[in-house]
């Protein structure tokens, strides 16, 4: 694993990843009126694959990743978009893993999908900041700076009552995006299937899903899930 500290006196070596080339453009561009060619130098990656290569690469400051990326070629990105959150998700939690004190900021439109990983976010050790895309480009520049000094904000990101565990999100995403029942979940998840209808009650309960005039359970937690950011 490649060592990565807070930035040094000198040039600093950032990373975009984004896959859509005008979006990408415009962020060079705003982190340009900022940091000129003299005191940063500026990498690109479009896909889960190239973003791997550069950490390989080089020993960056820091990273600006889009969630919604391709896993390896302009292909993917037009014929799996909801795959592609999947993909910037798994991107930055082999981030946190593997480079622990680098510097991160979460540039996109999908930010609520980061409930997903919300405790290995809280034990990141490098700055980490988030930013909607529809902020302006003076409050992007204020996130990177305050990364690059290995502050964290993410009270953008909202987060429901309660601890949301890591078995309860299985049993949603087999629920909702393989469209099992609750019988082929538990055999999924090698449990009984009374422990599956246990997950469901913290999960409805969490959500604040509850029963309402004969209302169908299972659709209103969909769309809550949804909603949330649990799934897409």
């Amino acid at each position: 694993m490649m060592s990565q500290d807070l930035p040094k006196p000198g040039k600093l070596k950032l990373l975009v990843v984004d896959d859509h080339e005008l979006m990408l453009g415009g962020i060079i561009d705003t982190l340009r009126r900022k940091y000129p060619e003299a005191e940063a130098e500026i990498l690109t990656a479009k896909t889960f694959e190239s973003a791997l290569e550069q950490l390989e690469r080089f020993p960056l400051d820091l990273v600006i990743v889009d969630l919604s990326i391709p896993e390896a070629s302009e292909k993917t990105a037009k014929s799996e978009n909801t795959a592609k959150i999947d993909t910037g998700i798994k991107l930055l939690q082999t981030v946190i893993k593997q480079y622990p004190n680098l510097n991160l900021v979460v540039l996109s439109t999908y930010l609520k999908a980061l409930v997903r990983i919300k405790d290995e976010i809280d034990k990141h050790e490098g700055g980490f900041t988030l930013v909607d895309k529809g902020f302006s480009a003076e409050v992007m520049l204020t996130r990177v700076d305050w990364a690059l000094q290995g502050i964290t904000h993410t009270k953008d990101l909202k987060m429901l009552k309660g601890e949301v565990k890591p078995e309860w999100l299985e049993v949603i995403t087999l629920a909702f995006h393989e469209k099992l029942q609750d019988k082929a979940i538990a055999e999924r998840m090698k449990i009984a299937p009374r422990t599956v209808l246990h997950y469901w009650r913290k999960i409805r309960d969490v959500l604040g899903v509850y029963p309402e005039g004969g209302k169908n359970l299972r659709i209103k937690t969909e769309m809550r899930a949804r909603e949330e950011g649990f799934i897409d």
